[in-house]
């Protein structure tokens, strides 16, 4: 399913946060978004997962989520927020099989499809071997794939994930990664953010770059992970190149004034 946004404009508190956003996002791309804290990137990302009021359109195939229920945009769009929090000392098991609530309700049993999936879910993020632990006693970073595997066992269309790889050793975020690669290639359309420009021009298919609340650069990470765009978004330099494994970055200083850009 297609992603789309049109003028789409937030204010939070008085304060605009977004400015007449359009962006359009395709099934079986990792379109991974960037930018400086104070961006508009998570504002953007609840707009489009619907969890907040905004100016403008956002649909899903010419859908407007605004006119769903909480239900059929839940089993749609999948949206793991920044915030990690697991309050309850319930099992993994049973947090990733929360993933299945807009398709069973509380007073349906689990299918074993629903099973399935849920199974599927914690091997391809690695928590298979969780399963039975309490979810409050696991590490931040535990946490954070338990919570997406939740996202990937409600099998939907479009997901829509608030910097997944943050918290995360480098062998499970390049384990995220290529499992949100998997994902776009069996068709989904994946939306994620991130800190980490190394992980966004090596994973990702498509980068939007954010800044103050607009977007800066939209393109293949070659078009946009370029000095000029580093300098102007981030205030940062950086050393680019390519390899036989794609495109690599690593940030090496700041450039003039670059700690005012946000």
């Amino acid at each position: 399913m297609q992603l789309t946004a049109r003028n789409v404009s937030v204010s939070l508190s008085g304060r605009q946060v977004l400015k007449g956003v359009d962006l359009g996002l395709e099934p079986g791309e990792v379109t991974g978004l960037l930018g400086p804290n104070g961006a508009g990137k998570s504002t953007l990302m609840r707009a489009l997962a619907g969890q907040l009021v905004c100016q403008g359109h956002v649909e899903i195939d010419g859908q407007a989520i605004a006119g769903m229920s909480e239900v059929e945009r839940a089993k749609i769009t999948a949206w793991l927020p920044q915030q990690r929090v697991l309050s309850w000392p319930i099992s993994v098991q049973a947090v990733v099989e929360l993933g299945r609530l807009p398709w069973h309700g509380w007073r349906r049993a689990m299918s074993q499809a629903d099973r399935e999936k849920c199974a599927a879910a914690m091997e391809l993020l690695d928590v298979t071997g969780l399963a039975g632990r309490p979810a409050t006693e696991l590490s931040g970073g535990e946490q954070a794939r338990v919570l997406m595997a939740r996202a990937v066992a409600q099998d939907t269309p479009v997901l829509v994930a608030d910097e997944p790889a943050s918290g995360l050793d480098p062998a499970h975020q390049i384990s995220m990664m290529a499992a949100l690669r998997q994902l776009a290639g069996q068709g989904r359309t994946v939306f994620v953010s991130l800190h980490d420009l190394s992980l966004a021009a090596r994973w990702c298919d498509r980068l939007v770059l954010m800044k103050d609340g607009a977007i800066a650069a939209d393109g293949a990470p070659d078009e946009v992970m370029t000095d000029t765009t580093l300098r102007d978004v981030y205030g940062i330099s950086a050393r680019i190149g390519r390899d036989e494994c794609g495109l690599w970055l690593a940030p090496l200083g700041l450039t003039e004034g670059g700690m005012g850009n946000g």
